[in-house]
């Protein structure tokens, strides 16, 4: 064996040595600590075993030079950017701060009803307010969106496939993502039910799914509330149960949505929303003596009755 070959070979030992001793150490003794740290209320940022295990690898491909980078990048990390901050002259308060925005004149003095803009003939005019539309909060305006799918002029209609088409594929990833979050939670944690009642109800609610997968995402988003319920039904606010109730509702579940109005009335009971749900679902399952038991209820109670309630009141009294 050569000097040269000899020399290699010892190297490579002393830095296959180095690189154990340092995953050793990082995954049995630093990880550990840092989690038991973190149970204690401690706030840390440290690496997970992953990480440790992937630079031991690089090192052990890389002789000298990976642990080399290593060492100088975590001297750099602990000499330079770990350096306080002056924040001195930073005012946090909010009441030091004024923002304030020029308005967009132009854009809106064009803004008009994207329903009404479809009939007009002006391609010009319907393809500047498509991309208004589409600067603007593209998950309020979906079920809008949907509708220019069958416009006349093409390119306002490729407009219109591409927003719906990236939207709905983040909605499925966001979702998805939420979902597989929640199934791993404890059961003392609630923060994906949460995220999922909130964005999901704001996207169901325009109905721009096929039956299929508005099917399959409304029970995505009552296992979600089911969770929830079961873990602190007392997060669950009266908007939420409200657009479970309607989702369900739409898609003709009506033991589901029986069961989520009781639950609604037993938590949220001297509320408007209580009672119009109950209107709503006896009203399209036909219960005509239910419905009009719940209509006198809310007639003797104090809650405040907004127009559209009050106009079904006039109806049917």
């Amino acid at each position: 064996m050569s000097h040269e070959t000899l020399t290699f070979v010892v190297l490579w030992i002393v830095n296959a040595l180095i690189a154990l001793i340092y995953l050793l150490i990082g995954a049995l003794v630093y990880v550990p600590a840092c989690d038991l740290k973190q149970e204690q209320g401690e706030e840390v940022q440290y690496d997970n075993r992953r990480a440790f295990l992937i630079r031991f690898i690089v090192m052990v491909l890389c002789p000298v030079v990976g642990p080399a980078f290593f060492l100088c990048s975590y001297l750099l990390f602990k000499t330079v950017f770990r350096q306080a901050v002056d924040l001195e002259d930073v005012v946090f308060g909010k009441e030091r701060v004024r923002t304030h925005l020029k308005a967009d004149e132009e854009r809106e003095r064009n803004i008009a009803p994207l329903e009404e803009a479809l009939a007009v003939s002006d391609k010009q005019n319907l393809r500047m307010l498509m991309l208004n539309v589409i600067r603007g909060d593209l998950q309020k305006s979906l079920e809008s969106i949907t509708m220019a799918l069958n416009s006349g002029d093409s390119e306002t209609s490729h407009y219109a496939a591409s927003v719906l088409c990236d939207e709905l594929n983040k909605f499925r990833s966001q979702v998805q993502k939420m979902y597989t979050g929640m199934q791993q939670e404890g059961e003392e944690e609630t923060d994906y039910e949460k995220m999922m009642l909130d964005y999901m109800n704001r996207v169901l609610s325009q109905k721009v799914f096929t039956t299929l997968e508005q099917t399959k995402y409304v029970k995505m988003l009552e296992e979600a509330t089911e969770s929830l319920y079961r873990k602190n039904r007392e997060r669950i606010f009266v908007k939420q149960y409200e657009g479970l109730c309607l989702r369900l509702l739409e898609l003709k579940k009506f033991p589901e949505t029986e069961k989520w109005c009781r639950r609604l009335v037993q938590q949220h009971g001297n509320t408007l929303e209580a009672y119009t749900c109950q209107l709503k679902l006896y009203f399209t399952m036909g219960e005509r003596e239910k419905f009009f038991q719940v209509m006198q209820e809310l007639k003797q109670s104090d809650v405040i009755i907004d127009n559209e309630t009050l106009e079904l009141i006039r109806i049917f009294s």
